[in-house]
Formats: C-alpha cells, sequence, structure tokens
C-alpha cells in the first residue's frame, strides 16, 4: 500500500487536533531530543517542535511522498525514511510521540516495551490511536468488502492489532513509573458523505482499496457510500457530524 500526503491532509485541521491534545499532556520538560515515528506530512512533527523549540526533533515515516510534504513544512528539521516498526536508535529520546501510526504495526506487546527502552530516564512515550473499529464506518467497509463480487479479493482483510485501554496500561505499568491513559470522542463536523468517503480513503479503505482494479474501486466506494448516507445522518445543512473515538496514552519511565 502506498500513503498520499495530499488525501491525507484533505483534513489536516481535524485530524491533527488530537495529536496537539496528546502533546499537551506530556509532563517531561527538559526535553532535548524528541522523535515523531509515523510523522506523515509533519503535522505532528510541527505540533511536537512548537511544544519543545529548544529540543533535537526528528521525523520518521516509511512514505516518500509523506516526507516530501514534510521536508517542505518544516525544512529546518531532520526527517528521516524509516519503518518505525524495526527502529532501533543510536541514543535513547526524552520524548517519542506516535501519532496515529502503531495501529499499522503487529506485535504491541512487544513494540510498546521497545520503544519505552529507547526513552531516556524520565522520557515520555506518547500515544495517540484511533479506536474507532467498531464504528460504522469500519464496520460497513468490512460488510462491503465481503458482500460484494471482489470479496476473493478483500473479504477476509482484517487491521492490524489493537487492544483495550486496560491492555496497554497494564503492559506500560510495567515497565515505566506512571501511565496516563484515556479516551476521547471527537465529532468532526464534514462538508457532506461524500467528505466522510473521502476522509477514509486515507486511512482506513487503503487496505480494502489497494487490491482492487479501477473500475472497482468505483464501484466499491459508491456502494460504501451509499451505506455511509444511512449510517450518518446529515444535519438540516447537510453536514455530517463524524464521531471518531481515539486512544491516548501518556507513560513515563
Amino acid at each position: 500500500m502506498t500513503w498520499s500526503a495530499k488525501q491525507y491532509t484533505l483534513f489536516e485541521q481535524q485530524r491533527t487536533r488530537p495529536v496537539r491534545d496528546l502533546v499537551a499532556a506530556i509532563a517531561t520538560t527538559d526535553v532535548r531530543t524528541a522523535v515523531d515515528l509515523g510523522c506523515g506530512p509533519g503535522n505532528s512533527t510541527e505540533v511536537l517542535a512548537a511544544r519543545f523549540p529548544l529540543a533535537h526533533v526528528t521525523g520518521l515515516d516509511s512514505s516518500d511522498d509523506m516526507l516530501v510534504d514534510a521536508r517542505r513544512r518544516l525544512p529546518q528539521l531532520n526527517f528521516e525514511l524509516a519503518d518505525i516498526g524495526a527502529w532501533h536508535p543510536a541514543h535513547a529520546f526524552d520524548v517519542i510521540l506516535a501519532n496515529a501510526s502503531l495501529q499499522w504495526l503487529p506485535h504491541h506487546a512487544t513494540l510498546y516495551p521497545q520503544l519505552v527502552r529507547q526513552l531516556t530516564p524520565g522520557g515520555t512515550l506518547a500515544v495517540q490511536t484511533p479506536d474507532n473499529l467498531d464504528e460504522p464506518a469500519h464496520r460497513l467497509a468490512r460488510d462491503v468488502a465481503a458482500d460484494g463480487p471482489w470479496a476473493a479479493k478483500i473479504g477476509a482483510v482484517k487491521h492490524n492489532e489493537r487492544h483495550a485501554a486496560s491492555f496497554y496500561y497494564e503492559l506500560l505499568s510495567l515497565h515505566c513509573s506512571t501511565v496516563d491513559v484515556w479516551r476521547t470522542i471527537y465529532l468532526h463536523p464534514l462538508a457532506d458523505h461524500a467528505a466522510v468517503v473521502e476522509w477514509f480513503k486515507a486511512s482506513a479503505l487503503r487496505p480494502f482499496l489497494a487490491p482492487l482494479t479501477e473500475g472497482e474501486k468505483a464501484a466499491f466506494l459508491q456502494e460504501y457510500q451509499a451505506r455511509i448516507v444511512q449510517a450518518y445522518p446529515a444535519l438540516a445543512d447537510g453536514t455530517v457530524l463524524l464521531p471518531f473515538p481515539r486512544l491516548f496514552i501518556i507513560a513515563t519511565r
């Protein structure tokens, strides 16, 4: 699968709000080094750098397209092409930020403690992940995939690991001095139902669309949008409020 910075940034303001809330909750103050794992087009890295202006901030991402936008946005910062699932830095960091990125990786029981080990003493791991697999937008994507003529290609598509808040709290409590976990449901006002589809084309729909032909993609999206219309009633002016639950973790070593 490839990532599209242009598609992702269609809703940059809404996508950036959760990382602002996450970074604002980081209690660590003496921050000299910070890294943004899965930095995308740099919107999250920009928030991190603004929060810790004296720190040396690095952004990592596996997508060249995303990094082109990130470097254009923040030419003064360092951005590197890297697989964050196999990340083994040469030195520890005071803050490790992972905003809407770790849900794409497996083996969380070992991944999260591994990230904690890359922190300096007193350093902070700050994570935000979508917590919406049971929301209509996700359920309908799975239903359309299983019901259509493309079922043999994508009917069995599954997302990578996601766990309840208690899983991450118990896991990180074994390795950290403090762990703070919370869940927030954002209500994003989108212009119409087509905008809801555009939102998820940049994220949740990617595994479903990637194996399809152009004709199949168009048919899939048409059916998906028809079901989205039924699941998310529009307001009187046509606006659609998209509920989007997200899980937040602040873990201090």
